[in-house]
This record gives structure tokens, sequence and C-alpha cells, in this order.
């Protein structure tokens, strides 16, 4: 399985920026040129959930909409998807993603918010998911600018 990740330091503390990622209210206003909205279309964000990702114009030339089946949560940390359903996974089978908040040694006002991607493509000559990464990393740079507004 092929692997990519990036990350980007927050200044929030980790378990701020673990609330509004769980939250659809939050996570659907942080950047609605990227991500327009999120539902929990079964559960309740718990493993065995599905959440559906509206993405926003910014990145609907390459992605849509993406259903994710929640695989893994460590409370306040990481949530695991395994994408089910959209535009990525026709490109990518599988195509997991883990997105993590960890708090910065010795700065408790500041995380290192992580994104991993593992895929197998599902064509040959399907790029990697460079695209899918810089568009999370874009996401996750606007929690801090959305923490001042609300």
């Amino acid at each position: 399985m092929k692997m990519m990740k990036g990350q980007v330091v927050l200044n929030m503390p980790a378990e701020k920026a673990w609330e509004m990622y769980r939250n659809n209210e939050i996570i659907s206003k942080i950047n609605p040129e990227l991500l327009s909205r999120a539902d929990y279309i079964q559960g309740d964000g718990a493993p065995g959930s599905l959440r559906l990702f509206k993405l926003g114009p910014g990145v609907s030339n390459y992605v849509k909409e993406s259903m994710e089946k929640i695989e893994k949560v460590v409370s306040g940390r990481s949530v695991t998807y395994e994408v089910i359903g959209g535009d990525l996974k026709e490109m990518y089978d599988p195509y997991r993603v883990t997105f993590s908040f960890v708090p910065t040694q010795g700065n408790s006002n500041k995380c290192i918010a992580e994104w991993k991607a593992e895929f197998e493509p599902s064509a040959p000559a399907t790029p990697p998911p460079e695209q899918a990464r810089d568009a999370a990393l874009r996401f996750l740079e606007s929690f801090d600018n959305f923490q001042l507004s609300y």
C-alpha cells in the first residue's frame, strides 16, 4: 500500500482543533471554498459511522463528494476513514485517510494537524493523491482563521 502525508502547525490546542473537526456544523463553516458541508448520515462519529463530505468549488474539479466510513477513533487525537463512495473511490481502492491533532511539546496552545492517506491506485496511470493532500492541508490551515471568528 502506498502512503502520503503532510502536516501543519495550528495556533490552538489539539482538543479545540479536534472538536472543530468532529462537529459537522463548525467544519462546514471553516472554509466553504474547500468543504461546503459535512453530515453524519449514519451514526454519531464512532467507528462504523458514515460521514458524507460535500466539497466546495475550490476542489470540485477534482472531487465533488466523498462518502467515508469511520474505522478508528482515538478520542481527542485522530480519526481514520475509509472512502467508500465518491470520486476518490473511483481513483483509489482502497483509500484510507487519517486526520490527527497532536499537542506540540512545550506549548499546549499549539498543535500539529496531520493528514495521512494510504491508497492503491485503481488504474496504473492514476497519479498519487497530491491534490487531495494539498486541499486537506489548506483546509487544516483554515482552522486558525476560523477560530478567531467564533
